[in-house]
């Protein structure tokens, strides 16, 4: 093996298992969440220790439009991103042995691009740790197989199941229903036994296509890169068996949004317990605190948990989306749940980010909102121990109003970085305008005639 093999995590040794590298991959997440960068020869990659991406793409929004760069001039200096070897994984789809590997972003002076969605969460990380303390999350994803969709005019359809018939809605944990495209769930497992990855389970949820993969807990970046790799590896399966995996909020009418739920606790570094349980085991004030500060700062971080003008049409009264900020114990109908544990594994449950959301902001945004909590020191609301879905409406629900929000917080600007709030800002505000550009079905429908 050369140097660089000598740093690859086991899982993509064993991909290899002797055989040479065709092709590298070297990635980052874009603000959507989308992998941008160069794919290789391995004997390239193996011969230099960085390459060179212009800071634009941070600027690119999701139609491949540009935003304004809010910091002025639009020079497109290049930024140097390095391997993180740690995040070597195959990319078991493709003909040839082909590996992916995220990379660290830098500017020229060897700083961490603040734009740069995994160094937002490695911010939010580094304030954890500053207190001693240090997060622990376990994410679920939400999403579903759909018939391929060739024109965006037309609606999104359940895929047809190997019985001939279209997959059905309100079949939730059906393992018959799962097994109606089994053989997508199958090439699911197997890529990401090649990548290395540990699944926790796969069930059906309630939507007609709609499943949800759970994984097991640990370190928030971590996490955040296999949400970022999972989601190339769940549409990669799916187009094997000629049918689409979206991770749209709401992607089919009359049918339930996709969330990625966020369990989250907080870790004594010095210690190694959990600090939202006592020596007896009961719950601490620091728990409450961090469920204080979720009621708090939420509003103000639903522009990146929600970040799509569709990632709205999930927020619906009574159709399995927490659309409050209540906090409960194992009542689903709040936003912010406390499932049943033992007290090592007492955790808070954020119900509200949506899966469209970048992995990495997600769980940055989620977390800061637990941060300012416990430096806050304030206490929740009483316990909601009734249906959550009658209270009051606390959240925007549209993104102009949650870009407004966070661009009035200063807690929240402060600690996820100004300039990438800027930028993310620029982005959105640009995808928003665009949207408002299209007329809808809808408004043809009632509209053309009517009035």
């Amino acid at each position: 093996m050369s140097d660089w093999m000598d740093k690859l995590p086991q899982a993509a040794r064993d991909f290899i298992a002797g055989r040479r590298v065709d092709e590298v991959e070297c990635i980052v997440a874009d603000i959507a969440g989308v992998a941008r960068g160069k794919a290789m020869p391995a004997s390239k990659f193996a011969h230099q220790d960085r390459f060179f991406l212009p800071n634009s793409i941070f600027l690119q929004t999701i139609t491949g439009e540009w935003a304004d760069n809010p910091s002025g001039a639009f020079t497109e200096p290049d930024m140097i991103l390095t391997p993180d070897y740690a995040t070597a994984s195959a990319a078991p789809w493709t003909a040839d042995v082909t590996l992916q590997v995220i990379h660290d972003v830098l500017d020229q002076q060897g700083n961490p691009v603040p734009m740069a969605p995994r160094n937002v969460l490695k911010r939010i990380l580094a304030l954890y740790e500053a207190e001693g303390w240090r997060p622990i999350v376990a994410p679920e994803m939400e999403f579903f197989l759909v018939a391929r969709n060739l024109d965006p005019n037309q609606p999104i359809i359940p895929p047809m199941g190997r019985s001939g018939r279209r997959a059905a809605g309100k079949q939730a944990y059906s393992m018959s229903a799962v097994d109606e495209y089994g053989k997508v769930i199958d090439d699911i497992y197997d890529f990401a036994e090649a990548q290395g990855f540990e699944i926790d389970g796969i069930l059906q949820e309630g939507g007609a296509g709609q499943v949800e993969i759970n994984l097991a807990h640990g370190d928030p970046v971590a996490l955040a890169d296999q949400i970022f790799y999972f989601k190339r590896l769940i549409r990669e399966a799916a187009l094997r068996h000629d049918c689409f995996a979206t991770f749209m909020a709401k992607p089919i009418e009359g049918e339930p949004g996709s969330a990625m739920h966020i369990h989250q606790s907080v870790i004594d570094i010095a210690t190694g317990e959990n600090i939202f349980s006592d020596a007896e085991g009961s719950e601490t004030p620091a728990f409450l605190h961090f469920i204080a500060g979720m009621q708090a700062h939420l509003p103000a971080a639903v522009a990146l948990l929600a970040p799509y003008v569709n990632s709205y049409r999930r927020y619906v009264p009574d159709f399995a989306a927490p659309i409050n900020l209540e906090w409960g114990r194992d009542n689903r109908t709040t936003g912010l749940r406390v499932p049943i544990s033992g007290p090592a594994a007492r955790r808070l449950e954020n119900r509200l980010a949506g899966m469209d959301c970048n992995p990495y902001l997600g769980l940055a945004a989620s977390l800061a909102c637990g941060y300012l909590g416990l430096k806050e020191q304030k206490m929740p609301r009483p316990e909601c121990t009734g249906d959550a879905y009658m209270s009051e409406d606390e959240l925007p629900y549209n993104l102009g109003d949650a870009l407004d929000l966070m661009a009035d917080s200063a807690p929240m600007r402060e600690v996820l970085g100004v300039e990438f709030c800027n930028v993310y800002e620029a982005v959105k505000r640009n995808e928003y305008k665009e949207f408002l550009q299209v007329i809808s079905p809808w408004e043809r429908e009632h509209l053309l005639l009517n009035v």
